[in-house]
């Protein structure tokens, strides 16, 4: 007997939060906030997923503190005017009865780098750079060389990390995603090819997963107990030497409190050898839901809807991420629902006490 209902327009729970299908927006960076603020244009740009009736909307990843930008020009939520701005977005897409969530960030070694429009590498102090962190001293590339982390400032990262969770539930988020994966900070902690540290945030694997369980630690601490949890990591580094799947598996084994794992991959070494294809990550994402007791989400090149609902039919994933499909096609989840037959429930059927009152 056939479904009567795509497996990617089904509901999902995760702690306290149901989200009415599976198709979600992955972070983006988008390069458009002036000192992390954002401003009409993600008004827009967000607003216009969540009147295409995506499931979950993921911001681009907003830094804990100024030094955790990935450029000048990248949203954060380290003031309390950040809080402001980012109510009004999500108030809006609260509005169009869809849910939205918000990456945390630290970029460490990866900081400080010119945005794609004005060019590559890292941005001098002169012209508004700032000195970078990271495990150890080792650059990414051609990067400026990061000065490593000591233990104050390892303390720092953290606090940082929990006051932005707390910001993000002050502006109305419904979902907080801590970003692990692409080579940035907490990534370049689990990768013994840019964590030389011998102290008890290096050494073996435990020690490179410290900062992270602390961070995770930290956050869930500082959100609700029924709000859902994410954290995002690179499954491989696509590097001799560097993280593999089984790595990675046996650190989220070690982690406590995440309700979601986002699977993505690589971004720690300009060496990488990345084999793109549609559906290139979801041999990792597979391996990881065969192994953690959390459901999975996955991205890579996927921009159809018949892919889309067989990586879940395949039991690769239990949610799918597309991002440059939503920027071509904001209302790809339209398209999606008529395509594969699927109908699209609305947020305030699962969530109007908790969530979304104000709707009528």
């Amino acid at each position: 007997m056939p479904r009567l209902t795509p497996r990617l327009f089904e509901p999902i729970t995760l702690n306290g939060l149901t989200i009415p299908h599976r198709l979600w927006v992955a972070p983006m960076c988008m390069y458009s906030s002036v000192d992390g603020m954002p401003t009409d244009w993600h008004l827009v740009h967000l607003g216009s997923f969540a009147i295409g009736r995506a499931g979950l909307i993921m911001t681009e990843a907003a830094a804990v503190s100024p030094e955790g930008r990935i450029s000048p020009d990248d949203a954060g939520i380290w003031n309390d005017e950040h809080v402001t701005a980012w109510r009004r977005v999500v108030d809006f897409v609260h509005g169009m009865d869809s849910l939205i969530g918000i990456q945390l960030s630290h970029a460490g070694r990866k900081a400080a780098t010119y945005p794609p429009t004005r060019g590559r590498g890292s941005v001098p102090v002169e012209e508004g750079g700032w000195t970078t962190l990271g495990p150890s001293d080792i650059a990414y590339g051609t990067f400026t060389t990061p000065a490593a982390l000591d233990r104050a400032g390892i303390a720092k990262v953290v606090a940082d990390y929990a006051a932005a969770a707390e910001r993000a539930v002050a502006a109305g988020f419904d979902l907080v995603e801590i970003h692990a994966a692409h080579g940035y900070l907490l990534g370049q902690f689990l990768s013994p090819t840019s964590n030389l540290r011998t102290d008890e945030y290096g050494g073996d694997a435990a020690g490179r997963d410290r900062l992270l369980r602390e961070v995770i630690s930290a956050v869930r601490e500082r959100i609700p107990t029924d709000m859902p949890l994410v954290v995002r990591i690179s499954a491989t580094e696509w590097v001799p030497g560097g993280v593999t799947v089984d790595d990675t598996i046996a650190t989220l084994q070690r982690i406590e409190g995440v309700d979601l794992v986002s699977v993505s991959s690589g971004g720690n070494s300009p060496d990488q050898q990345i084999p793109a294809g549609p559906g290139y990550q979801q041999p990792l994402s597979r391996a990881v839901r065969a192994a953690v007791d959390v459901p999975v989400g996955v991205a890579g090149l996927i921009t159809t809807p018949e892919q889309a609902e067989a990586a879940l039919g395949a039991g690769d994933a239990d949610v799918v991420y597309v991002a440059r499909q939503f920027l071509r096609e904001p209302t790809f989840t339209l398209r999606a629902a008529a395509a594969l037959g699927g109908e699209l429930a609305w947020a305030w059927q699962y969530n109007r006490a908790k969530y979304i009152e104000s709707i009528p």
